[in-house]
């Protein structure tokens, strides 16, 4: 037997509908990459949107094409989520920090047909576009007076041109809710960058789901700031989230670095926010130097890589700043997992409690996971058993775009995350390491992870990684690797030292390196494959 309810398919352009009449006022304010700042309410947002989707359609976009995007956190950008996915098609957004060769490799993978680009990226987007033949034009997000006349891209034009050609007098189509909506590449460390293709169902659910008190907990009466780019796993959903919410958007546009992020966030009364760690840890340092404080900011979600709970010892006391330690992937929407108390935590002591929020959390409704050995079997959740973590739930990837994924997928249907992980009686899972960066020593596995965050509680260090390098005795022994803060020295016996004591000794880095710069994929992760051609045939004291 069936209910008997309405099946009003999801649809991500419900949200924004649902914005502009119930949140109608609400604004919508952008750093704008041509400078100034742009200021305008959900209601305006959703006119735009339409004007867009006429647009598109008259440039003939059908469903399920791909439309590409190289912007920052913008409210053209913003439109651009619900325009084209609105009407049907698929919102590609794409990474400009990858390499070159991966850009065009994206590009020409999706067939993106229209590719819609902001002022800063024109010059990348002048060499891209030989390269690229499916892209029938290229569309600058700017008004007609920032329109060079001398480029050679075929078929260039103006975003503000086209969306003042059209009305907003547009209805949202209705089609199924498992209709792609948007698709997002991963990073491609290994290999070449996989497409994780999301749809509507997947999108809605997800916004539904972060916007859970022990999720990211929106709310109306937040200002929400997403520094963690649109350009990547759709900035973890708050474009969708905060006006699903009915809570003012802040876009940082290009200005990501600090004195820029410090400058919005009083301006506007920022109460919320969220990136990966090495914004916060930028941030940190520049609230120090000027001895600074924040005035509204209250919390902030830290994902992407491990948080070092320096940083969030750091953020607690001396900002006054909660930071929620999560974890997701591309693969997931992006989140799995936030790290909250439970009731029955709240009389632990203070460095009991942090112990708790310094893991990546437990699971929210939504997402469902497990560990399991080298043999496939499931891990007890004790907190000492690790093992591979598997993932499944509604807005977990299923297969690739156009790349099959059977090494990823379990034949009972769970998505392999290449990460090794425990989880504890309460339901906290704590990664320990990537499956290939762990650290097998003598038989014993090492996690590089717990290390690195250790380092970066050393006052002199801006920056830590971890690896394994060759031992004839023990087969693998961790190297450290260590980034100097500026104007601050250690030596590598003092960092040894720092150890002592605080891990088990079979634990201890046997050599420390240190090194002007670290290298990061372009979505800031330690690039530890790279670390590893730096240091091949290293050879231990």
């Amino acid at each position: 037997m069936l209910g008997l309810m309405m099946a009003e398919p999801l649809r991500v352009a419900a949200i924004i509908e649902h914005a502009a009449k119930w949140h109608a006022d609400t604004e919508i304010v952008s750093s704008r990459p041509e400078g100034g700042i742009h200021r305008y309410t959900y209601a305006d947002a959703h006119a735009r949107s339409k004007q867009l989707a006429h647009a598109l359609l008259r440039l003939g976009i059908e469903n399920g094409d791909r439309v590409g995007t190289l912007a920052w956190n913008t409210h053209r950008h913003f439109e651009l989520y619900y325009g084209v996915a609105g009407l049907g098609a698929v919102c590609h957004t794409i990474n400009p920090r990858l390499f070159a060769e991966q850009l065009v490799y994206i590009i020409n993978h999706a067939e993106d047909r229209l590719l819609f680009f902001d002022l800063t990226f024109l010059p990348l987007v002048e060499k891209l576009a030989p390269a690229c033949p499916t892209v029938e034009k290229w569309v600058l997000m700017t008004g007609p007076e920032h329109l060079p006349n001398d480029s050679a891209l075929p078929g260039l034009c103006c975003y503000e041109d086209l969306l003042a050609a059209e009305t907003a007098d547009y209805n949202w189509p209705s089609f199924d809710e498992n209709t792609a909506c948007s698709l997002c590449y991963t990073s491609g460390t290994t290999d070449q960058p996989k497409g994780v293709l999301y749809s509507h169902r997947s999108t809605v659910l997800h916004a539904l789901g972060i916007s859970l008190p022990d999720a990211l907990g929106c709310a109306a009466t937040d200002v929400i700031m997403p520094v963690v780019p649109m350009f990547h796993v759709n900035a973890w959903g708050l474009p969708y989230a905060a006006p699903l919410n009915g809570a003012k958007l802040v876009l940082p546009g290009a200005g990501m670095d600090s004195a820029s992020l410090f400058e919005l966030m009083e301006t506007e009364g920022v109460t919320f926010s969220a990136g990966v760690p090495t914004i916060w840890l930028a941030l940190l340092q520049f609230m120090r130097e000027g001895r600074r404080q924040f005035s509204t900011l209250r919390r902030t979600v830290v994902g992407g890589s491990s948080c070092p709970p320096a940083l969030m010892r750091a953020f607690e006391t001396e900002l006054h700043v909660t930071i929620t330690h999560a974890w997701g992937m591309t693969e997931t929407s992006p989140l799995g997992t936030a790290s909250r108390l439970k009731v029955k935590q709240l009389g632990l002591s203070k460095d009991e409690k942090a112990a708790v929020l310094a893991t990546q959390g437990r699971a929210i409704f939504g997402v469902d996971m497990k560990i399991v050995g080298d043999n496939g079997q499931e891990l007890p959740h004790d907190g000492a058993a690790f093992g591979d973590l598997l993932v499944r739930g509604p807005w977990v990837v299923r297969d690739y775009f156009r790349s099959p994924a059977p090494g990823e997928l379990t034949a009972d249907g769970w998505f392999r995350t290449g990460d090794v992980a425990t989880i504890s009686p309460d339901g906290f899972m704590h990664i320990t390491d990537r499956s290939k960066d762990v650290i097998k020593s003598g038989g014993e596995w090492i996690s590089s992870i717990d290390l690195e965050n250790l380092a970066v509680a050393h006052p002199a260090v801006a920056e830590a990684a971890v690896i394994g390098v060759p031992s004839a005795r023990w087969s693998e022994r961790p190297l450290l690797v260590v980034v100097r803060r500026p104007g601050l020295d250690v030596s590598a016996e003092e960092m040894l030292a720092f150890f002592r004591g605080k891990v088990a000794k079979f634990w201890e880095p046997d050599a420390v390196e240190f090194v002007d710069a670290l290298p990061h994929t372009a979505t800031g992760k330690l690039l530890k494959t790279q670390l590893r051609k730096d240091f091949a045939g290293y050879a231990l004291p």
